[in-house]
């Protein structure tokens, strides 16, 4: 194979590769990935492959040990068990790629976009390469322009990291939006500043790790490993926690939703204010603000909370049965278990709200007509991203409700109207759907629909 020129810094050389040498050597791999006769195992470490195309190739188990991936397109390739140690992989298009098991230690993937994509059991630790000095003599470490180890300001959304290990490693400004992190290993990695909203932190293991100013929206924490960990300035309104040993984790300098005794104003006062201002169409009284609120078990059912904020707070089994809660804002609350069967939330905002086994029989979650001078139109509910995980919701009116991505799996949906409902890639595996009518609804994406995938 001839090498057209190659890229020199320090003591290092990178050999150049156009795209057509590289096609020949990834066709031979691909034989090799797949057990073909005529298969040859491409070992491409320390070459340069900046820019070049790799995308929707087999490249299981290739060796790419300091290799320059800079800008390449490796979208929806096979990376499983692939060497990649010390690899320059910034502004890479990593989307849907599978990097499980891979070695990735000490690779720099600042500015990547790994979105959708799979790390199982990948090992993200830190590392450095070395190779002997020009002319012969000690190891040096390679080092490439300006990079270093880790993911500072990439998208890493809706990846799958389970059980990755990623101790001593940087993330700082990292989006790792809707990222599954179970049992993934951040000993003492910097998480400072990255957005880790809905993610699923099952016995993630955070020992010593710097979470300062890290958001963490709605994530569950769940036998989750917070010993030492540095909280300050991390945003925690919102998150849940479950089966948490909290002795050795500094909460005060983190946010965190407040106590219903530390409102400006009684809750029953609160509430009366807010019929004043619902009656008198905000002439009078004021609107009720829970947002950041922990009202665990409060009794409100019945009441008029239309147009009411939520937004953020801690609602576990709080009886809202018939009440109105029309155009409210319940974005990122925490329903656990709460009963809100029967009650009116048409229009109302539940985006990524945790809803696992609340009661939302016979619940109104259409649409709302508005018609006044500001504006006018219909508004429709907002479940996107919810999680409503064995939830109850039996003849739930659910008419053109968005539930996109939501998470239904194991929910009652007996009876349930979700004509019109959008479903985009929601998961409704193990929902009981008998007598449901799905009439208009778009269903592109969702799993476990009768016939689906």
């Amino acid at each position: 194979m001839a090498l057209l020129d190659s890229r020199e810094f320090g003591d290092h050389q990178w050999k150049k590769i156009s795209q057509q040498e590289l096609d020949v050597v990834l066709e031979k791999h691909k034989l090799f990935a797949n057990g073909r006769t005529g298969g040859e195992r491409a070992t491409l470490s320390m070459y340069d492959l900046s820019y070049l195309d790799l995308s929707g190739r087999n490249l299981a188990r290739i060796e790419c040990a300091g290799t320059l991936f800079c800008h390449c397109d490796l979208s929806d390739a096979n990376l499983e068990g692939a060497v990649l140690f010390a690899a320059d992989m910034r502004f890479t298009n990593l989307k849907r790629v599978k990097l499980d098991k891979a070695d990735i230690r000490g690779a720099c993937l600042a500015g990547s976009d790994l979105t959708g994509a799979t790390l199982i059991d990948a090992d993200m630790r830190d590392g450095v390469l070395l190779k002997p000095k020009k002319g012969g003599g000690d190891l040096i470490p390679v080092i490439h322009e300006d990079a270093t180890g880790g993911f500072e300001k990439a998208t890493i959304r809706g990846a799958n990291m389970t059980g990755a290990k990623v101790s001593d490693s940087m993330i700082v400004q990292t989006d790792m939006t809707d990222c599954i992190l179970r049992n993934a290993k951040f000993i003492r990695t910097n998480l400072s500043l990255s957005n880790l909203t809905g993610c699923d932190l099952e016995g993630a293991d955070f020992t010593d790790a710097n979470l300062s100013g890290a958001i963490f929206h709605g994530a569950v924490f769940n036998h989750t490993n917070l010993s030492n960990a540095d909280l300050s300035g991390a945003d925690l309104v919102g998150a849940i926690f479950d089966n948490m040993d909290l002795t050795k984790v500094n909460l005060d300098v983190a946010y965190l939703a407040k106590r219903v005794e530390d409102m400006d104003v009684s809750l029953q006062e609160a509430i009366l204010m807010h019929a004043r201002w619902v009656d008198s169409n905000g002439s009078e009284g004021h609107r009720a603000v829970f947002s950041k609120t922990d009202l665990t078990g409060k009794d409100l059912s019945g009441v008029n909370l239309a147009a009411s904020d939520f937004s953020f707070a801690i609602l576990q089994k709080v009886d809202f049965a018939r009440s109105e809660l029309l155009m409210a804002d319940l974005s990122f609350a925490d329903l656990r278990k709460a009963n809100l069967a029967r009650a009116d939330l048409r229009g109302a905002k539940l985006s990524r709200a945790n809803l696992v086994e609340a009661n939302l029989v016979g619940a109104q979650l259409s649409e709302i007509v508005i018609s006044t001078k500001a504006q006018g139109g219909k508004v429709r509910t907002n479940l996107d991203h919810a999680i409503l995980r064995d939830a109850k919701m039996n003849g739930a009116d659910l008419r053109s409700a968005d539930l996109e991505s939501a998470d239904l799996r194991g929910a009652d949906l007996r009876d349930a109207d979700l004509r019109g409902a959008s479903l985009l890639d929601a998961d409704l595996t193990n929902a009981d759907l008998r007598g449901a009518i799905l009439d208009g609804a778009d269903t592109r994406g969702a799993l476990g629909l009768p016939g689906g995938e």
